[in-house]
């Protein structure tokens, strides 16, 4: 009787599994949907945009990209991979890629969506970061298509002494597009963009750093555990957000995100406590906390007049696993405070 349950289990499941596909539904996507939980996702490195549709959009690292919607950001479904299939450019700067993408920003741009993404090997500064545009975010749209423009920046060993993934891209009071983008090596870069939002118009300069200038000497920690920077303006500063410590170990991350503000977009970025972001600076906004053992690799946003900060957070609930943190962000004399 036993085996002859077991049969008649394995032939339910074998018929269901059949249906789906029949039904367009694979069974590996109906799996994939079951395990999205749409009130915590789970997400690494989020930005997110509001698109003409007045849904909200997340884009995150994963296999061509995450990304998933919301008309509230609180309630989340997960949407199709943008870059899919994965372009094949990056595999002459970075070897290894195949196709899990990481850290992306998004913004729009004389009514483009301009998606910039990064391809790397894990700790090495052998990078490269793409660019891909788009007429609309909204999927079900008939003028959705991401359409990739390849390579932004890439950076190497020995060649370069910073590592280019985790782009940042903003605009200055002037109207000129300025790319930040670094991870560990010599920290965080600026680069102005020529009008094309893609080509490198300077050459990079390091505007954040752990390293501390102390009489005269230099402290360097081993590795310069920085990233992932962003950049707003506000009230006459521009605010330098950016990621201090270590990701991606569960339980073990102890991620914080800090920041600076400076009048100029190209710095130099002071803390609260006046210590330069380039000399190891940077007051703290969020970090361990008793839900959270590291949130951080942020973006910070303003919609209808209301703040708001977006990061992942090491989840102590659910084993440390990387979930969506999306908090209000009020500015108290000068400074950000989340809320």
């Amino acid at each position: 009787m036993r085996h002859f349950l077991s049969f008649v289990l394995l032939t339910v499941a074998f018929l269901h599994v059949s249906f789906l596909a029949l039904a367009g539904q694979p069974a590996v996507a109906e799996k994939e949907r079951a395990g999205f939980n749409s009130l915590c996702p789970t997400v690494h490195d989020p930005v997110m945009a509001r698109g003409d549709d007045g849904r909200y959009y997340i884009f995150s690292t994963g296999m061509g990209l995450g990304m998933m919607s919301s008309a509230d950001m609180v309630t989340w479904l997960k949407e199709p991979a943008p870059l899919f299939p994965y372009p094949q450019w990056p595999l002459e700067y970075v070897p290894s890629y195949r196709g899990h993408t990481w850290a992306p920003d998004i913004i729009r741009h004389n009514g483009l969506w301009y998606l910039y993404y990064s391809c790397s090997t894990f700790g090495k500064n052998i990078s490269a970061i793409g660019l891909a545009v788009n007429n609309t975010l909204n999927p079900s749209s008939p003028e959705y298509r991401w359409i990739d423009k390849g390579l932004v920046i890439a950076s190497a060993p020995v060649v370069n002494n910073w590592n280019a993934i985790d782009p940042n891209v903003v605009f200055d009071a002037g109207g000129s597009a300025w790319l930040t983008f670094g991870s560990f090596w010599d920290g965080i870069q600026l680069v102005r963009l020529g009008e094309d939002m893609k080509t490198p118009e300077s050459a990079p300069t390091t505007i954040a750093r752990r390293h501390k200038h102390l009489a005269g000497t230099t402290h360097r920690p081993v590795p310069n555990a920085i990233e992932a920077p962003f950049i707003v303006y506000n009230d006459g500063y521009y605010y330098l957000f950016v990621s201090h410590d270590y990701c991606c170990k569960g339980l073990k991350s102890n991620y914080k995100t800090v920041v600076g503000r400076s009048r100029e977009i190209v710095g130099p970025y002071y803390d609260k406590n006046g210590y330069e972001m380039a000399c190891g600076g940077g007051t703290l906004l969020v970090g361990d906390s008793v839900k959270y053992s590291g949130v951080g690799h942020c973006s910070v946003y303003k919609f209808d007049e209301k703040w708001y900060f977006v990061a992942h957070g090491y989840n102590r609930e659910r084993k440390g696993a990387s979930t969506l943190f999306i908090r209000r962000l009020m500015w108290i004399d000068g400074w950000p405070v989340i809320m």
